[in-house]
């Protein structure tokens, strides 16, 4: 049985600073946070949902922007730490095209990538011991080092104790670890995945046994992906296809949504606020083209807006995406 808490999540979440050009060239910088987990958090917060983050922030003045960031939209961070002997980390934006962004990390050796099963396993449960109704993971987390790795995998078999579903948003990054490091981690976790979340590029780091020959059959290979995750036990396979949309697979076949049209801006950020209105949707008990609605709006919303999740809409917010151009809210 769930407490309070609809969802659980933890990674780290980094100071960000955004310049307006090359950094080589100076300039000033905006400051804010940033965080694919918390990301999330925040979406779903937005949206009328109860969300507990859990990370380590060092015990700095960039930790406490990061908690005070979390509390003000609503994310429980009592299950969070500062290291007093590790700083919080850095993320750095760089626009070099009108859709092009360079991201540099500073994240080694942050308080972030050493938080640990110990920590994971206090912050799961409720006060009164209840688990949450979802845990969301993404690959980032146990791409920062052993700790991570280990607590995340905590979290994994603290979940199955519990009954808990599972989301996981893949989420590959080149710069934090290799595919053949990652799929041999992602690989261990599909059986505890109920719904996994990725871009078509992202499915083969999930697979055990790789069945090239059975794209002859008219499948595209993002539908023969998912068809052998689907066979691995993995409930819901959902692969985010950027500007076209995004489709679902399931037992019961696939359904496929277009994106929502609007005026890119930035697309960081669109793929959290994606998993967010698809968790989001599958919480309030959605179907999959509800989930699908949901997701795809709540990604538009992000990609209309500058920043990780400043654009993430409320559940109020929602259907502005049909106004007409021009429409003027009184």
């Amino acid at each position: 049985m769930s407490g309070d808490t609809q969802v659980f999540t933890f990674g780290e979440t980094m100071v960000a600073l955004r310049g307006s050009g090359p950094l080589r060239l100076g300039g000033s910088l905006d400051v804010s946070v940033a965080g694919a987990e918390s990301n999330v958090a925040i979406g779903l917060a937005r949206l009328g949902h109860r969300v507990r983050w859990a990370g380590a922030v060092g015990d700095d003045e960039a930790g406490e922007l990061v908690l005070r960031t979390l509390r003000a939209e609503g994310v429980d961070v009592t299950g969070s730490s500062r290291d007093s002997s590790a700083p919080t980390g850095l993320l750095l934006f760089e626009p070099r095209l009108p859709q092009v962004t360079r991201v540099h990390y500073y994240r080694s050796g942050s308080a972030g990538s050493r938080v640990d099963s110990a920590a994971v396993t206090a912050a799961f449960t409720d006060g009164a011991g209840a688990p949450p109704r979802l845990l969301h993971l993404t690959g980032i987390t146990p791409a920062l080092g052993p700790a991570p790795l280990a607590a995340a995998r905590q979290a994994l078999e603290l979940a199955r104790e519990h009954g808990v579903q599972v989301c996981l948003d893949v989420n590959f990054r080149s710069r934090l670890w290799n595919e053949a490091d990652a799929a041999a981690v992602l690989r261990d976790w599909m059986p505890y995945v109920d719904v996994l979340i990725a871009s078509d590029d992202e499915l083969p780091l999930c697979l055990s046994v790789s069945r090239d020959g059975a794209s002859a059959a008219g499948k595209d290979p993002a539908e023969m992906h998912a068809d052998q995750l689907l066979s691995q036990g993995v409930r819901e396979v959902v692969v985010k296809l950027g500007a076209a949309g995004a489709t679902a697979y399931t037992a019961e076949g696939s359904v496929h949504r277009p994106a929502r049209s609007v005026e890119a801006v930035d697309p960081v950020g669109a793929g959290d606020a994606f998993v967010a209105g698809y968790v989001s949707a599958l919480l309030d008990g959605a179907g999959v083209t509800g989930r699908l609605e949901r997701a795809v709006t709540t990604g538009a919303f992000a990609v209309a807006s500058h920043g990780d999740w400043e654009g993430a809409p409320t559940r109020s917010e929602l259907a502005l995406l049909g106004a007409e151009s021009g429409t003027v809210v009184r």
